[in-house]
């Protein structure tokens, strides 16, 4: 199993969980963050790092946000990876508690 990161990263981007991934294992997109599945060694250490609680263990993923296991599959083979925390997005706070974020996501 790996971790996935959800819908409420989007347009956030908080990356604390960054700094605690022992394996390197988050690729980063213009305005997400993806766990590439192929690296997570599913420690969970990054869980409760995340402010907005957008990552959880694969067979957590709600029904309505299952798109994402796969969504973090396609994007973590195309981004690089961050292995250092940066400043969230600008407006990340006016983000963090929106739904229905997935048409806001950058390629």
């Amino acid at each position: 199993m790996t971790h996935v990161v959800l819908e409420s990263c989007i347009r956030c981007k908080y990356t604390d969980c960054v700094d605690v991934c022992p394996v390197d294992c988050f690729r980063e997109g213009p305005n997400f963050l993806t766990i590439d599945p192929d690296e997570c060694i599913d420690c969970a250490v990054c869980i409760p790092e995340c402010p907005v609680n957008a990552i959880l263990p694969e067979e957590d993923v709600p029904t309505e946000q299952l798109h994402f296991i796969k969504l973090n599959a396609e994007l973590s083979r195309k981004w690089p990876s961050i292995t250092k925390r940066k400043a969230p997005l600008p407006d990340a706070d006016e983000w963090k508690d929106r739904k229905d974020k997935l048409g806001e996501l950058k390629r």
